[in-house]
């Protein structure tokens, strides 16, 4: 298996196919919602198995010190194999190699137990996103001062 980073450019494709397998088919997200403005200037995280994309994420810059992480993906048969720990693990470190501080992300109810294993931790209360419950988390980067 293969953990990759790319742009948007390079990305496109594959991860469109990725998100819209589990989010609109899968999950029931409005179609509409899937893209947006964000996808462009974002890194985004490809996991390959034999060619075929199979999971993706994106980390989006807010500013210098904080990001963002979202579309968290991976097909339903490759799940639980560890591929979105690989996936989130590569986009956490994309995220310290820029200086960032602080990582956000709006996790779905149902993925709080995943992120909170690598470090995250919720905050605020559950809202409705999509027409599914979330809850934001958050991740602090050690100073390497």
């Amino acid at each position: 298996m293969e953990i990759l980073l790319k742009s948007w450019k390079e990305a496109e494709v594959d991860a469109f196919l990725v998100r819209q397998e589990v989010f609109i088919l899968e999950q029931g997200v409005p179609a509409e919602l899937e893209l947006d403005e964000l996808d462009s200037s974002a890194a985004h995280v490809l996991a390959y198995q034999d060619a075929h994309c199979i999971g993706t994420g994106r980390l989006v810059n807010l500013s210098a010190k904080q990001a963002q992480i979202g579309r968290m993906a991976v097909l339903a048969k490759f799940r639980g194999k560890g591929i979105g720990k690989q996936i989130l693990q590569k986009l956490v470190d994309q995220a310290a190699s820029q200086g960032v501080r602080e990582i956000i992300l709006h996790s779905q109810v149902s993925a709080i137990p995943f992120y909170g294993k690598l470090g995250f931790q919720a905050q605020g209360d559950v809202y409705e996103e999509a027409g599914i419950p979330h809850r934001n988390m958050m991740l602090t980067l050690a100073n390497p001062d």
